[in-house]
């Protein structure tokens, strides 16, 4: 070989992994994906980032995160999914059954760990507990399996409700299993009950006011990120349309 071309040779196999090293982040980078509000999820943020510091992980100083909050407008996980993909993190994090599905759909390959209510099974964000398989690994709540402890619990605390009330997110796309839930539920414990339906702050008081309607003795409340982060006024409202007693508590957040 000639020292030209030799010379040529060996400064390209130098220029290419510096090149390479170019491309990629400076840190790794995490995706956070949530239908939810960031500002009711903050306790839960605190305790996320508490884990990553226990594994070596500092935001801003050895990983970046990249928070995308579909603040209950469920028809944007999709979008903010792709966003992240586009953003190649290294792994995505989701809270919730819509952020779950919207990752597993952007993302066959990339690292998803997950919260879900529901079954991840199911869901088919894993093949099964033992052997998950796949890009996925997380922690399933199963909290529907407690739809029908809570629907006793209810019936006990107003033993004389004629009907109990299922305060429903029509736009949530995890409402649909989770009434389907109650109602099951409600057939084997001989329990009537009424769906109604909320799915902005502006149709809490026509919702309690179809609770009166309907004389309603208690009401439950679906799992759905809208409504986590508006618990307290849920709970308020609630409570002064139906006349219950009011607990003051000055340590709420969110809603």
């Amino acid at each position: 070989m000639r020292r030209r071309a030799f010379i040529t040779l060996l400064g390209g196999a130098v220029a290419w992994p510096l090149a390479a090293r170019a491309q990629q982040p400076a840190m790794p980078v995490i995706g956070f994906l949530s239908a939810g509000f960031p500002e009711a999820y903050a306790p839960f943020l605190v305790a996320f980032r508490t884990g990553l510091g226990e594994s070596g992980y500092v935001e801003g100083r050895n990983v970046k995160i990249e928070y995308r909050w579909a603040e209950g407008q469920f028809d944007r996980l999709p979008v903010l999914a792709a966003d992240l993909v586009h953003r190649s993190v290294a792994a995505i994090v989701t809270s919730g059954v819509s952020s779950g599905l919207a990752a597993r759909a952007a993302a066959s390959t990339i690292p998803h760990v997950f919260l879900s209510q529901d079954d991840p099974v199911k869901l088919k964000f894993v093949a099964s507990f033992n052997r998950p398989g796949g890009n996925a690994t997380g922690v399933a709540l199963l909290t529907s399996v407690l739809v029908k402890k809570r629907l006793q619990l209810a019936r006990e605390l107003v033993p004389t409700a004629a009907v109990i009330a299922v305060l429903a997110n029509p736009n949530s796309p995890e409402s649909a299993p989770q009434i389907s839930d109650v109602q099951m539920a409600a057939q084997s414990l001989g329990q009537q009950i009424q769906v109604v339906n909320a799915g902005s702050d502006g149709d809490f008081d026509s919702a309690f006011a179809t609770l009166l309607e309907q004389r309603s003795g208690a009401f439950l409340v679906t799992t759905d990120p809208f409504f986590y982060s508006r618990r307290y006024r849920i709970v308020v409202r609630g409570r002064f349309k139906m006349k219950l007693p009011l607990r003051q508590d000055k340590s709420r957040k969110g809603g």
